[in-house]
C-alpha cells in the first residue's frame, strides 16, 4: 500500500521585537501570527507540520539582554506547549514546535517538541551545535544539546529535528538516517548574506546522502533592534533524489505544503546504498579531538 502524506510548514515575520514591550505581549503576538496559518494547515488536511525556530519569539541571539530569558519555558509543560499540543490533537496533525526550554535555573536549550496527531507528546530534540559569532550570540542562551539525535515514530512518519546551525554538520544528519528518520525537519532563523548559498545546497545533500526527506522553515522580515539582516523565508521540502518538491516565497507569512511519497525512500536507497557502503570501522578519527 502507497506510504504518501501532506506535510507542511510555516515561515512568519515575528510582530513584535521592541525589547521594551513586556515578553508575555511578545510571545502572544508571536502565536498568534501563527494560529491562522496552523488552523489553514488543519482544515487542509495537513498530517505533519513543522514550525520555525523559537516560532513563538523573534531571533533575541544577536543581544546579550539577560531580558529574553523570560520567553524560555517548560517542555512539555509550558503554555506555548500545551497550546500546540491542543491544536495537534484538534487537526489530528503531527507537530513539531521549536521553543526556547527552560530546564531549570540556569540551564536554557534551544529545543523542539514533538506531538503526535492525537496529541500525546513523544519527546523533544536539543540543538547540538551552538554558534557563538558577531550577530549570532548564541552561546550566551543556549547550552549545547544533550540528547543526542532521537527519532520520533509518528502516526505518519518517523521524523527527525535538526535545528538551524545543526544544518552545516553532516555528522548529526547521517545520524538521524541511522536512526530511522523519513522525514527531517530544519527550523531555522536565517538571514541574507554569508551562508544563503548554502540554504538550497547543504540540506538537499544531506537528503541524498541519507536517502529521506528534508523540510526546511525559515522566517521572514528584519527584527529591530538588531537588525542584523533579512530574513529570507524561501521554505522548502526537498525528496530523497535533492529534488525540491515546493519552495516558499523570500517575504510572506505562509503555509507551504508538499505531498511527500514515503516509498521514495526505498526506491532510492536500492540504488543509491551509501548505508550498505559505509565504514564505520574506518571513522573513528571523526570522534577524536582533532583540530
Amino acid at each position: 500500500m502507497p506510504r504518501t502524506l501532506l506535510a507542511g510548514l510555516i515561515q512568519a515575520a515575528s510582530p513584535i521585537t521592541d525589547p521594551a514591550v513586556p515578553i508575555a505581549t511578545i510571545v502572544k503576538a508571536s502565536i498568534d501570527t501563527h494560529i491562522p496559518l496552523i488552523e489553514e494547515a488543519g482544515r487542509r488536511g495537513v498530517q505533519v507540520l513543522g514550525l520555525q525556530e523559537v516560532f513563538n519569539g523573534p531571533y533575541f541571539c544577536p543581544s546579550q539582554d539577560a531580558h529574553w530569558y523570560d520567553i524560555a519555558e517548560a517542555v512539555p509543560d509550558g503554555p506555548t506547549c500545551r497550546l500546540m499540543q491542543e491544536y495537534a490533537k484538534k487537526y489530528k496533525m503531527a507537530m513539531i514546535v521549536p521553543v526556547y526550554e527552560r530546564e531549570q535555573a540556569g540551564v536554557y536549550y534551544n529545543t523542539a517538541a514533538v506531538y503526535d496527531n492525537d496529541g500525546s507528546y513523544l519527546g523533544k530534540y536539543r540543538k547540538n551545535h551552538i554558534p557563538h559569532t558577531s550577530g549570532f550570540w548564541e552561546k550566551y542562551f543556549f547550552k549545547p544539546g544533550n540528547l543526542g539525535y532521537p527519532v520520533f515514530r509518528t502516526r505518519y512518519a518517523k521524523v527527525g529535528v535538526y535545528i538551524c546551525y545543526d544544518r552545516h554538520f553532516p555528522e548529526g544528519a547521517r545520524l538521524l538516517g541511522l536512526h530511522g528518520a523519513e522525514i527531517v525537519f530544519n527550523p531555522s532563523a536565517t538571514v541574507a548574506g554569508l551562508s544563503q548559498y548554502l540554504w538550497k545546497l547543504e540540506q538537499p545533500a544531506h537528503a541524498v546522502a541519507n536517502g529521506y526527506f528534508m523540510a526546511c522553515s525559515n522566517r521572514v522580515g528584519t527584527e529591530a533592534p538588531w537588525n542584523i539582516g533579512r530574513f529570507y523565508g524561501s521554505s522548502y521540502f526537498v525528496d530523497p533524489r535533492g529534488t525540491f518538491l515546493a519552495t516558499a516565497s523570500e517575504d510572506k507569512d505562509e503555509l507551504l505544503t508538499a505531498e511527500l511519497d514515503l516509498d521514495m525512500i526505498e526506491q532510492v536507497r536500492r540504488v543509491w546504498q551509501f548505508y550498505r557502503d559505509r565504514r564505520p570501522d574506518s571513522y573513528g578519527p571523526m570522534v577524536e579531538q582533532l583540530p
